[in-house]
């Protein structure tokens, strides 16, 4: 392979790796992925005859040593547009796997090669990946940024490579998206509970200044007020992982008997929290006395002990509808006002909800 410093600090899952240091190989992903040289070339090439599961291990594995196929360093090295680089804000949930994977479908059907980067939820991290893609003069760039005013501001991102945004919406217009409609979700979730039955309901999420989480919660909110009887108490927390729904589920579990008989959860891990809580509770029998929801069908939602009922957002046609734009806006095809697109989600019931009317398939 051609000497590329630049892209050498591609991918890198914490740290630039020096100027001696080996370029980790497919075997290198093979072995932390714990699968074969041929299912990591399946995942690259042939994804279709990976399943689910296994192709987000290899592509965890990819990002984590910062794997750079030799087509796609070859290009970067000889300044060639046929990269898109792509920069997500979290590769431990699942949504932005199948985000990745949309996208690079989608890229390799018009003969383009996508690179995958990791912010880890750490905007210092997303703004340097930034900065290397465009210094490795990759041809766009898809962001799926953290929450931040930063995000407005075009030159802080890059000043000339083309930039699409995904599950995030540019509420200035400044770049083309594509989100779901999470006012939408936040609504089925709580209509979900309703139909069941459940009028005492509590949203548990946060923090509020997080765009996802706010709308989320309108969503819920909405539909509540749509039924007669029915109240919506509001739980703040300060995030969306496991710690923090098993700190608001202490707080709900400290009562005699459950006060609630329904959650909406902000996240599928904010559920998993609280339903670990429950399941230590006298009284809090899931979903006998309190039902739940979560919200982004992370892939271990349905594994869970108790499968957790979620709403879904399509991952795979996000991405794929973000590379179209970009790949519109690299060719000179984009319209000239910038797009929104948004994408429906749907409800998955599971046994949080449904106890044992719900079967795994």
């Amino acid at each position: 392979m051609d000497s590329c410093p630049v892209s050498e600090a591609i991918i890198s899952g914490t740290t630039k790796r020096g100027n001696d240091a080996p370029r980790p190989s497919m075997a290198d992903v093979a072995r932390l992925a714990s699968v074969s040289l041929g299912t990591v070339s399946n995942t690259l090439n042939n994804p279709d005859k990976v399943s689910d599961s296994t192709r987000r291990r290899v592509l965890g594995a990819i990002a984590e040593l910062g794997f750079v196929r030799n087509d796609a360093a070859r290009s970067l090295a000889a300044g060639t547009s046929t990269t898109v680089g792509i920069v997500l804000a979290d590769l431990g949930n699942s949504l932005f796997v199948d985000i990745a994977r949309g996208a690079e479908t989608a890229l390799r059907r018009r003969g383009m090669n996508l690179l995958i980067a990791d912010s880890a939820i750490d905007i210092d991290r997303q703004m340097n990946y930034l900065q290397t893609f465009e210094q490795a003069r990759v041809a766009g760039i898809i962001l799926a940024p953290l929450d931040s005013a930063i995000i407005e501001e075009p030159t802080r991102l890059t000043s000339t490579t083309p930039v699409v945004l995904v599950n995030y919406e540019s509420r200035r217009h400044v770049y083309s998206d594509v989100v779901t409609d999470e006012r939408r979700g936040g609504y089925l979730a709580a209509r979900h509970l309703l139909d069941l039955g459940r009028r005492r309901i509590a949203f548990v999420g946060g923090p509020l200044f997080l765009t996802a989480v706010e709308r989320r919660y309108e969503g819920a909110r909405a539909a509540v007020d749509e039924v007669e009887g029915a109240t919506l108490e509001f739980i703040e927390t300060l995030g969306v992982n496991i710690k923090h729904g098993k700190q608001a589920g202490r707080q709900l579990a400290a009562a005699s008997r459950p006060q609630l008989d329904g959650v909406v959860a902000a996240s599928d891990l904010i559920a998993i929290g609280l339903i670990q809580v429950f399941e230590e509770t006298p009284g809090f029998s899931v979903p006998r006395d309190i039902a739940v929801v979560g919200y982004d069908n992370n892939h271990f939602a349905s594994e869970s002990s108790i499968p957790v009922s979620t709403v879904s957002q399509p991952g795979e046609e996000m991405g794929g509808v973000a590379a179209g734009l970009l790949l519109d806006e690299i060719w000179g095809r984009a319209k000239s006002e910038k797009q929104t697109v948004v994408l429906p989600p749907t409800v998955i019931p599971r046994k949080s909800t449904l106890g044992d009317a719900w079967r795994r398939d």
